[in-house]
């Protein structure tokens, strides 16, 4: 069957009569749903047939359309044979051979639109150009990308001629338009670009959609009627994958809202660079090296503290050394610290050494733990510790370390070594304020 939607793809309103209506529930998420953190949803509604429909059933790699029956929200439109399922949010069922009013979500078919019909544009030209076939496609949120069969990655001046070529021919304005054939006639198929087939339970006529001068194509998508109404295409960038090319594109109104987002994340360079845009590549660069400078300083000052920390402890007599050592720090989680002060520091003490980045030692994050000294104490405190930590790791004798995630339970392991090692003479060094 072909639908209202797709005999005429600019009809917003449309009358219709209801087919059937029954209760469903659907498991949904909104496009730009921020308001629930990207969570799934579970929607009560009813599954509605109507007789025909200007709202788009999911299908040819095209997304359904959204918008309302009766003022109540279509969340979902999927095909089923000749028939289109629509799943209406509503509180109250629909009678059947009733009269409701079918509206657009127009934006969101705009939308689509100049994405389906820019690939069709697209993978002709790459087609005409290169003889490279394109093997599918996707419609994405913000970009959409088509897969070609080549193992050779596109260049940069390749993409620009395609682009060129696509914008040359939005400019001169061909047509668009929809041919209905009948599929058992595969003569009314030798000018249409390498078609896939039909959809199994597929019924009727089927459709062509025919780029005056440059391509027919078999689908089932919404297309608009004119090249002009694509406004402009970009193609953004070409990426290998496995043995295919993807390139990524954004039509139309997709293309003025990724200039609009560059251009402030230019202004936002700009301010925090304070040099402008031809300038960041050089201003980022340096602020690179400067960092990595500033870093590979920083590292030296930590390995001078460490060493420092354990020739304080060698220097103690051996009387007066604790039994047990425990230090946290949050200069970052490489484990260049804990390697330094273990290696210059006296073996007749228990370390128990933990690292994080920028957070104390009594909060909730992801570090490093060392445990190393008296066998016994190690492999009895080792899993206990990781336990409380939240980590993950293991160890054989007098060394046990792992990675950790909940920093908060640090003072309960210090708090575990004084009960083993009380009435025994203890001391913890802690992190001086300046040093963090």
């Amino acid at each position: 069957m072909v639908f209202k939607c797709q005999e005429d793809s600019f009809l917003k309103q449309f009358k219709t009569t209801i087919v059937s209506c029954d209760f469903a529930t659907l498991d949904w998420k909104a496009d730009d749903d921020n308001s629930n953190n990207g969570e799934t949803r579970q929607l009560r509604g009813f599954n509605v047939i109507c007789e025909d429909t200007i709202l788009f059933p999911e299908g040819g790699g095209q997304p359904c359309d959204y918008g309302t029956i009766n003022g109540h929200q279509v969340r979902s439109v999927q095909r089923k044979g000749s028939t289109a399922v629509h799943f209406v949010e509503s509180p109250g069922s629909f009678e059947e051979g009733s009269e409701v009013q079918q509206q657009l979500d127009w934006s969101r078919r705009l939308d689509h639109m100049q994405q389906h019909s820019g690939q069709h544009l697209i993978t002709a030209l790459f087609d005409r150009e290169f003889k490279y076939d394109t093997t599918s496609w996707n419609l994405g949120q913000s970009v959409s990308h088509i897969q070609l069969s080549t193992p050779h990655l596109i260049s940069r001046e390749s993409l620009d001629l395609i682009e060129r070529q696509a914008n040359d021919l939005i400019r001169e304005g061909r047509e668009v338009s929809v041919v209905l054939v009948d599929p058992a006639t595969a003569l009314e198929f030798q000018d249409a670009r390498a078609p896939r087939g039909l959809p199994k339970d597929h019924e009727g006529l089927a459709r062509v959609v025919r780029i005056a001068g440059i391509e027919s194509n078999m689908c089932c998508g919404t297309h608009v009627t004119n090249l002009s109404q694509l406004q402009c295409i970009k193609l953004l960038y070409a990426e290998k994958v496995k043995t295919n090319v993807h390139v990524h594109f954004v039509v139309g109104e997709r293309a003025l809202r990724k200039l609009g987002e560059v251009f402030q994340r230019e202004q936002q360079l700009t301010a925090a660079l304070k040099g402008g845009a031809s300038q960041h590549l050089e201003l980022v660069q340096k602020l690179q090296q400067n960092v990595k400078s500033t870093r590979k300083s920083f590292q030296l000052l930590l390995k001078d503290f460490a060493t420092a920390e354990a020739e304080r402890l060698e220097e103690l007599p051996k009387a007066q050394r604790p039994k047990y050592f425990a230090l946290h720090r949050r200069d970052g989680i490489e484990v260049d610290f804990i390697n330094t002060l273990l290696r210059n520091a006296p073996e007749d003490i228990l370390y128990f050494l933990t690292v994080s980045e920028g957070v104390a030692a009594g909060s909730s994050a992801k570090g490093h733990m060392v445990l190393r000294g008296d066998p016994a104490v190690v492999q009895e405190m080792g899993p206990k510790f990781l336990e409380l930590l939240e980590g993950k790791g293991n160890g054989k004798e007098n060394n046990f370390q792992g990675k950790i995630n909940n920093l908060a339970k640090i003072e309960e392991c210090t708090a575990l070594l004084e009960a083993h090692y009380k009435p025994k003479k203890a001391a913890t060094a802690v992190e001086p304020a300046s040093a963090s």
